[in-house]
């Protein structure tokens, strides 16, 4: 029996995700606030521990991603055109509508560079919560799901490598090329055979290719993302075994514990125009966007999703969490409080959606016939 099947669990991420979030908001108010965050901005090294977590753990997350990503494009539900174009439309839609609701909310052009903030979805949190409460739904919500927040991830990823890019530094981007490309081909070579001292091997590659993208200028979770998608599938598979645990127990609530670490302002001074922006492009936009997206798709290929369905996906694509945590961090990081204000607009806006998610989830699943399959 699989020990660690248990932190593999969509469920358990979920409520890991939630209850780092709401710890790192309440100590963030505490006496021990102070402690805490010394503790974070300590340097060990060349970065923080804060920027160790952001930065180095947080590669994991999107490591995983990409190899989910890969998957679903080659042999999940993404694997034809015609099965990728109603999640494509539909991610796309849930980027175009938060974006623009959020620069209507925020005019102030110093700002303005947040609208990516509320285009995200964390696909790890949206399943936990689909995976508890939309036991009754049939399959293919989980399949509709899943591939929009695929989508939606392989966006937000050129959105860190395009827009928060300041400066890059093209030669050690230039030797971290090569270095994927073997890592890619041992890793193609072995073929889910790798002893220790092969797999020692792809670990150093690994961490040289973090090295030289963080050192490129461009955000070093990309590397996650590039040695992800170079991994075959029959390698993939046995690195996403090991790695969802400690991804899902300690890599995704230490991040959220530490983008959670803000101070709640006080009723006098109140919250700005970004944190309105966040907190309501998230799960209105999203569930606009979504929505409107996935039923024009099905119009145009003659398709007939249920509405409930779709309403229900929508609905959970606005979790943001993860992945707007980040974008919110990349595009304040020269404005704390604007960055605090942010963060309280992701966690906020993702509860809404959390509420509105999860309540459509469990009347949809209630009148799910009887005679229907239900997703696992």
């Amino acid at each position: 029996m699989d020990d660690m099947a248990a932190l593999r669990s969509p469920r358990l991420a979920a409520v890991l995700l939630a209850v780092a979030a709401v710890a790192g908001l309440i100590v963030a108010n505490s006496p021990a606030a102070s402690t805490v965050l010394a503790a974070r901005d300590l340097h060990l090294g060349p970065l923080s521990i804060g920027h160790w977590i952001t930065d180095g753990l947080l590669a994991v997350f999107f490591l995983l991603a990409a190899i989910e990503l890969r998957h679903e494009f080659t042999h999940g539900a993404l694997d034809t055109p015609r099965r990728a174009l109603v999640p494509a439309i539909a991610a796309v839609g849930g980027v175009i509508v938060p974006a623009l609701l959020f620069l209507a909310l925020v005019r102030d052009p110093e700002l303005s560079g947040g609208w990516p903030i509320p285009t995200a979805t964390d696909i790890a949190f949206a399943l936990g919560l689909l995976a508890i409460l939309g036991r009754g739904l049939p399959g293919r919500v989980r399949v509709l799901l899943l591939a929009l927040a695929v989508i939606d991830d392989l966006i937000a990823i050129l959105f860190i490598a395009l827009f928060f890019t300041r400066t890059v530094n093209p030669v050690p981007l230039l030797i971290a090329i090569p270095v994927i490309l073997v890592f890619g081909w041992i890793a193609y070579r072995v073929r889910g055979r790798a002893g220790p001292a092969v797999v020692a091997v792809l670990i150093v590659l690994g961490l040289a290719v973090w090295v030289l993208v963080h050192l490129s200028g461009i955000h070093a979770t990309i590397a996650g993302v590039a040695l992800g998608l170079v991994m075959p599938p029959i390698a993939a598979g046995p690195a996403r075994h090991a790695l969802e645990p400690f991804s899902n127990a300690i890599v995704l609530p230490l991040f959220a514990f530490t983008a959670a670490l803000v101070v709640i302002p006080s009723a006098q001074a109140g919250l700005g125009a970004v944190f309105w922006g966040v907190a309501i492009a998230l799960p209105a936009g999203k569930l606009v966007g979504i929505t409107a997206g996935a039923l024009i798709a099905s119009r145009l290929l003659g398709d007939r999703l249920p509405v409930r369905e779709v309403i229900v996906v929508a609905a959970l694509g606005g979790i943001g969490f993860t992945v707007s945590l980040l974008m919110n961090e990349l595009a304040y990081r020269d404005l704390p409080e604007v960055a605090a204000e942010g963060t309280l607009g992701v966690l906020v806006g993702s509860l809404v959606a959390i509420v509105i998610g999860g309540a459509l989830t469990v009347v949809a699943a209630r009148r799910r016939p009887a005679a229907e399959p239900s997703a696992r």
